[in-house]
């Protein structure tokens, strides 16, 4: 893919990724949670909850599904945390549309604060119920923008079973 952002797949925990950004997969409050949200809170300390209190909140919301907050990475081997939040699959109206806004959001905030690294969970893939393969897809779809050909990005899986289908989709 000329001029699109330079992709590899880690299988690991992404609190540990020496990157400038750790994308937080978050709910709409940024106040943690479970699964990759509720680690890389754990991970960066009180310093990130902290961060994330002081974003202005309309009606409980600091991030609207499809959009992306910056913070400081408290703890964290990065320097900033981007908390994006993806759709519901199986509740939605328009999964894939929002699925990639926040995609593109995470990154477009990446480059807006001179980032040149980004470490990416698979957005929605948890208990938000998407399909590993159509999330896979998304993500190589918006990578693959020319915007961001001087990002390096690392998509972090749990396991090597998904990490093989995301190599799949992505074909590498």
């Amino acid at each position: 893919m000329a001029g699109a952002a330079h992709l590899n797949l880690v299988v690991g925990d992404i609190t540990r990724a020496r990157v400038d950004a750790i994308v937080n997969a978050a709910n709409t409050t940024l106040l943690g949670g479970g699964g990759v949200d509720g680690a890389i809170h754990r991970a960066a300390g009180p310093a990130l909850l902290a961060a994330c209190e002081a974003l202005p909140a309309v009606d409980g919301e600091r991030c609207p599904v499809g959009e992306a907050r910056i913070t400081t990475a408290g703890d964290l081997p990065a320097r900033f945390v981007i908390h994006t939040v993806g759709p519901v699959y199986h509740s939605d109206p328009d999964p894939a549309g929002r699925l990639a806004a926040a995609w593109h959001a995470s990154l477009h905030l990446a480059l807006a604060h001179d980032c040149r690294s980004i470490a990416f969970p698979a957005i929605s893939c948890g208990v938000f119920g998407y399909p590993h393969a159509e999330a896979a897809a998304i993500a190589r779809d918006c990578c693959a923008d020319p915007a961001y050909a001087d990002l390096s990005v690392s998509i972090w899986l749990f396991d090597e079973a998904h990490a093989a289908l995301w190599r799949r989709v992505l074909g590498t």
